[in-house]
């Protein structure tokens, strides 16, 4: 292994990591929480259409796989008058992705949370609104914590699908380097050696966080 090209490319794809892979995984997994909190509640709905236009996202978005939600979106859009600049073309993929598998993890916890603790939001005059919001959302949220950890975790390493998109993170500045010297293997396993270090400083505060939530729950 050429050390010296290690130490010499390092920097390009720290900074690959820090404008790129990190930004993007922010930007989609917080939009990807919005999108997942409505698609759980559509799923939840009462009504059979909006039930169904629930359950029908989920199913499109977990049946299909990534790399192709993100061609549809970059190449795909344009054939319809749509042209999206790389970086807004993997952001709405990702979100979108983190949607269809976080609305599972969402509804899930929401629905472990007891049906008393709605009927006692009702009791003292809320809505059936105020009730989620202020009642059922907050368990439910320390509930969701470990597979919504683990989702963001996924999402880490899924941004390297943006390249393929020529969206400029980490995983694309080692692709260009590879490609002036030759030196696929070193530049591809640096790269790999750089994620796992950042999957496991997440699971490490994964780890310390979901600690810090079990003392609030009764065992």
């Amino acid at each position: 292994m050429d050390w010296q090209l290690v130490l010499d490319s390092l920097g390009p794809l720290l900074w690959g990591a820090l404008v790129g892979t990190i930004p993007l995984t922010l930007i989609s997994f917080a939009v990807g929480l919005i999108i997942a909190l409505g698609i759980a509640l559509l799923r939840m709905s009462a009504n059979p259409v909006l039930s169904w236009i629930g359950r029908a996202y989920v199913s499109v978005i977990r049946g299909t796989p990534l790399l192709v939600q993100l061609f549809l979106i970059f190449y795909g859009l344009p054939s319809m008058g749509v042209v999206l600049d790389p970086w807004p073309s993997a952001v709405i993929a990702f979100s979108l992705n983190v949607g269809g598998y976080a609305a599972e993890i969402i509804r899930a916890a929401i629905l472990s949370v007891p049906k008393g603790q709605w009927e006692a939001g009702y009791t003292i005059g809320m809505s059936n609104a105020t009730t989620l919001r202020r009642i059922i959302l907050p368990q439910a949220a320390r509930v969701s914590v470990p597979p919504l950890s683990n989702t963001f975790i996924s999402l880490v390493k899924d941004t390297s699908l943006a390249s393929v998109i020529l969206v400029t993170e980490m995983f694309k500045q080692a692709q260009k380097i590879a490609a002036v010297t030759l030196e696929f293997m070193t530049l591809y396993l640096e790269a790999a050696l750089i994620y796992w270090a950042i999957c496991t400083v997440l699971a490490a505060v994964q780890d310390r966080l979901e600690k810090r939530l079990d003392r609030y729950v009764a065992h």
